[in-house]
């Protein structure tokens, strides 16, 4: 089994720090079944460890994520399976998302290229995001025939706003450059190119030399007041998307893409 993430401890101020990269080597990085149990894995890995206060999460030199790896074979075998199964082979997405949520440790991702679709729904189930100035951030999932899911919509707006939840969601084939993520609030600095990790490692150290129980503390109040009401709503997003997998639109918005030419849907 390949090993797509790789994990440094001891990093910065009283080695608080923690670096995990998850880089498939492949320039574009995309969430496979196998990539998202992994990074769900890593991020429980975490639990039990008092010695570390701040975790950086950074993707390629040329990719954080290009999102759900649409030719995965296991990815595309959802399209053969019964709705239970798909159901069950759904979580895979939120369980990620919400394990990344959930940490006690402060979480900050280093964005550099693009970070689309998944990759945007991990990016923002973290405490912190810098961005490379030339990279940019896409949802294409609608413009799939897909719903965006992993829970991220109540995190989107959380941090965005309604309008620009949804310019970003709907609005599918646009680019949100790194100018306009820090201007939306999605984005908390911008880095230069290839510094997105240099600076999200000075972040992390300021939060390092804090006393670690009350950064931890803070940031579960903070969070818990934030989310509170989130699952009300993102808990059905899994039965939104497989009822919208099920739609001709999505078979022929994954075909076009797949062809590289423009889809063309018919609400059905």
């Amino acid at each position: 089994m390949a090993k797509f993430v790789t994990v440094e401890k001891g990093q910065g101020p009283e080695g608080r720090i923690a670096v995990v990269r998850f880089d498939r080597g492949d320039g574009v990085n995309a969430l496979s079944p196998e990539a998202l149990r992994q990074l769900t894995d890593i991020a429980r890995s975490f639990e039990d460890d008092a010695d570390t206060s701040v975790v950086v999460l950074t993707g390629g030199p040329k990719a954080f994520s290009a999102g759900f790896d649409l030719k995965d074979p296991e990815g595309r075998s959802r399209r053969t399976m019964d709705i239970g199964s798909l159901r069950r082979h759904l979580k895979l997405g939120p369980r990620l998302t919400g394990a990344w949520q959930e940490m006690e440790q402060v979480t900050i991702g280093a964005i550099e290229g693009f970070c689309i679709g998944g990759g945007v729904a991990l990016a923002v189930a973290l405490d912190f995001r810098v961005m490379a100035r030339d990279a940019h951030l896409r949802v294409p999932e609608i413009g799939l025939g897909m719903n965006m899911s992993w829970q991220s919509i109540p995190r989107m707006l959380h941090l965005i706003g309604p309008a620009r939840t949804k310019q970003a969601v709907i609005v599918a084939d646009q680019r949100i450059s790194a100018a306009e993520a820090y201007q939306w609030g999605l984005v908390e600095e911008v880095a230069d190119p290839g510094k997105s990790l240099d600076a999200a490692m000075a972040l992390a150290a300021k939060v390092a030399v804090q006393p670690p129980l009350s950064v931890a503390m803070t940031k579960l109040t903070v969070n818990r007041l934030t989310h509170a009401l989130d699952d009300l709503t993102s808990h059905m997003d899994v039965d939104q998307f497989a009822l919208a997998s099920l739609t001709e639109d999505h078979k022929e918005g994954v075909a076009a893409f797949l062809e590289r030419r423009k889809p063309k849907f018919r609400g059905r």
